[in-house]
Order: structure tokens, then C-alpha cells, then sequence
């Protein structure tokens, strides 16, 4: 099956999870499965923990695939009732939404709704009727910026947004101006797009969520190349110095040197790494200087796919435990493939054997979760360099 196809709506039954269900004509991807299984750990997780019933919002539905499997795998673990919300503003994909979620409609505890709005609709209605959710799903097709405050407006303390963005142009430094208009940001291209992708929208995340006078929480953030995903958990109030994360990442397009500042604390740049005054530094922010993961977080969402064989494929596995083991911090990233081509090595330095180096020196140094072959550490750029030299 061809990735990102339209699938035909006489295709044979989908399995995923212990969902059984047919996709329709409409866009769906069956190797975003990673997605969904995460989002059905934090529903499930989400149930665990509930003091009371739960109140679940899928905003952008499609054939119904993340509802079924929430209401299947992540309802159960918990002994309180469901309200399970479905929304989805195309009309002709009403028929198939509901088709594919009758298995839950004999479930004993969950209530099922379903509505064809468009989503900004809905969640300026919700606020208006004072509903509060405690899992919003919101998987945009491009940026889903103007519908951040609306969201997190309806979202429950303690609740979690879930976020998708397929918009790949404009964070990764592509197109410039708009990143300006919907990030209200500079993005310039770095070797490490994909993090600078989903620090900008963490940025705008927190930024809405501040102007409400709550905090936010990163649990899981990462990416494909082609979908951009984030979870994040709403606080009643701001955390102590979490306006401290917002900030800007500056790397020299001469030499390859990488610097943060926070925006509270911002002053004038250091020089790079650069022998003469050929160094210039190239500015992206504001973005989120924070962690991108919840280590601790995602260890319980793994420790509870034990009691759910169905929910986790291994790709899935993979993805958790390397975002588990890279909280995402330091900030600057390094690809190997460029630290090779910059010393001239005929090709990269071995990742860990670079990363054991770095720790026995002292310095922080681990293995990038969110794209292959980098590192990140707080070692400065020429000892970086000297050790991948001494590698080779």
C-alpha cells in the first residue's frame, strides 16, 4: 500500500490494534500507525488515573480509526464512563463514522456523539456550553496554529492535547515568510529541521497556553519528515521558570558552531567558532528551549503495553523507547554525516562510540530520539570536531 494514498472505499477491512473497520475513499495512512498506538496509550493512560468519567474529543475523525481503538484498548482501564466525541466536518464520511464505531455502541460506559462541524465551530461552542474535555485529538492537514487557543480553552486540567501538522515548509525553514505568519518566528534551515520543526510549534503551544494563564508540559514530541506530532499535558498554572524555555537557537552557516539564548535573558551573541570574522550567525526563534519528551511519562505508557499486547506494533516500541531515552536536551543537535563532510572523513563517526567519548570528558552527550544520526551534547564545536577526528 502506497503511503499517503487514497484508498478506495470497496478495500477490504483495516485491522489495527483490536480495531476491525474500513477505511473509505478519504486520505489514510496505515504507517502512521506509531501515532495512533501513542495516542492509545495516553487514552488509556488518561483512564487509569481518571477520578471520575472521562470525556474524550477526536476533532478531526476521519474513518474513525483512533475512536474505535480508544474505545476498545484505552476505555477499559478504567472503571468510570466514556464520553466519546467524534467530529468531522466532511458530510460524506458521516455514514462510514458511524458504520465503523457501532462495535462500541453496546459497551457498557461509553457514550457515544457524533457531529459534522468544522472544528473551530465545535470548540468555540464547547467553551460557550462550558464542556471540558479531558483527550483532544487534533490531526490538522497543514498548520493547526489557528486552532490552538480554541483547544487548549476546552481542554480539563491535567488534560492532554494530542497534535498533528503537516505543515513541513514553514517550520523546517523553507518558507520563510510564513513562518513569520504563522509562527511569528524566524526559521531558518539547520541540519536538524525536524526538532526545530516541533520546538516552533511547542513555542506556539506555550504562548496560547500562557495567554491563559496555564502551563504546559511536553510529553512526546516527534516526526516522520511528513507529520509533525506532539502530546502535551495542560496545568492549571505556569510552572516556575517555563517562560524560561522560550528562546532562540543561532547556528553559523560558516563553521557549523550552534548557541542558545533565552529570550528573558537575551544579549548579545558570543563569537562562533570561526577563525576570522567570517562567521555569521543565523537566527531561528522564538522557539521552546525545554525538554520535548517526559521520560518518565513515557516509561508508564510502555510499562502499560504490557497489559495491552494488542496496542503496540514494534515500530511503535522502537519509536517509545528512543524518544524515552532522549529527553530532549541540551538544545543543539549535531548530524555525524555533517561533522564527517566538515573534517572531510570518507563517512560518519560512529554515533555511540562519539557519545562514550563526550561522556568521559565530562560532557553531556546522548543520542538523538527524534531524527537518526545526530547527537546532542553541550560539548563546544571544536572539541566536538577533535573528537570525531580522533575517531577516524
Amino acid at each position: 500500500m502506497v503511503a499517503g494514498t487514497r484508498l478506495d472505499s470497496r478495500d477490504l477491512h483495516y485491522r489495527e490494534g483490536a480495531a476491525c473497520l474500513q477505511t473509505g475513499s478519504g486520505f489514510f495512512r496505515p504507517e502512521s500507525r506509531p501515532s495512533r498506538d501513542l495516542s492509545v496509550l495516553l487514552a488509556a493512560h488518561q483512564a487509569s488515573r481518571a477520578q471520575g468519567p472521562q470525556h474524550w474529543l477526536d476533532l478531526m475523525a476521519g474513518c474513525g480509526i483512533r475512536g474505535l481503538r480508544w474505545g476498545l484498548e484505552g476505555a477499559p482501564q478504567s472503571p468510570h464512563p466514556l464520553a466519546l466525541w467524534l467530529n468531522d466536518a466532511d458530510p460524506e464520511r458521516m455514514d462510514l463514522l458511524q458504520a465503523n464505531l457501532k462495535p462500541l455502541s453496546g459497551l457498557a460506559g461509553v457514550d457515544l456523539t457524533f457531529s459534522q462541524q468544522p472544528a473551530e465551530r465545535l470548540l468555540r461552542q464547547a467553551y460557550l456550553d462550558q464542556r471540558r474535555f479531558d483527550l483532544i485529538d487534533l490531526d490538522a492537514f497543514g498548520c493547526p496554529n489557528g486552532l490552538l487557543q480554541s483547544a487548549l480553552s476546552v481542554l480539563r486540567f491535567g488534560g492532554v492535547l494530542i497534535l498533528a501538522s503537516t505543515d513541513g515548509r514553514s517550520p523546517t525553514g523553507h518558507d520563510r515568510v510564513a513562518a513569520v505568519r504563522r509562527f511569528a518566528a524566524a526559521a531558518r534551515a539547520h541540519p536538524s529541521s525536524w526538532e526545530l520543526a516541533l520546538r516552533l510549534q511547542l513555542a506556539a503551544l506555550a504562548r496560547e497556553a500562557w495567554m491563559l494563564g496555564r502551563g504546559l508540559e511536553p510529553l512526546a514530541c516527534f516526526s516522520d519528515g511528513r507529520t509533525f506530532r506532539l502530546a502535551v499535558r495542560l496545568h492549571r498554572r505556569i510552572g516556575a521558570d517555563e517562560e524560561g524555555s522560550l528562546g532562540l537557537l543561532a547556528r553559523c552557516e560558516h563553521c557549523g558552531d550552534q548557541a542558545v539564548q533565552p529570550v528573558l535573558k537575551l544579549s548579545g551573541w558570543r563569537a562562533c567558532a570561526c577563525r576570522a570574522d567570517s562567521g555569521r550567525w543565523a537566527v531561528s526563534g522564538p522557539l521552546w528551549l525545554g525538554p520535548l519528551q517526559s521520560p518518565a511519562l513515557l516509561q508508564e505508557l510502555l510499562n502499560l503495553s504490557e497489559a495491552m499486547p494488542h496496542t503496540m506494533a514494534l515500530p511503535s516500541r522502537r519509536l517509545l523507547e528512543r524518544l524515552q531515552g532522549d529527553p530532549g536536551l541540551p538544545v543543539c543537535c549535531w548530524s555525524t554525516d555533517e561533522l564527517a563532510q566538515r573534517l572531510g572523513l570518507a563517512g560518519p563517526p560512529p554515533l555511540h562510540r562519539l557519545v562514550q567519548a563526550l561522556q568521559s570528558e565530562g560532557y553531556w552527550a546522548g543520542v538523538s530520539g527524534v531524527m537518526a544520526g545526530q547527537l546532542r551534547t553541550d560539548a563546544p564545536w571544536k572539541v566536538l570536531l577533535q573528537r570525531c577526528a580522533d575517531l577516524a
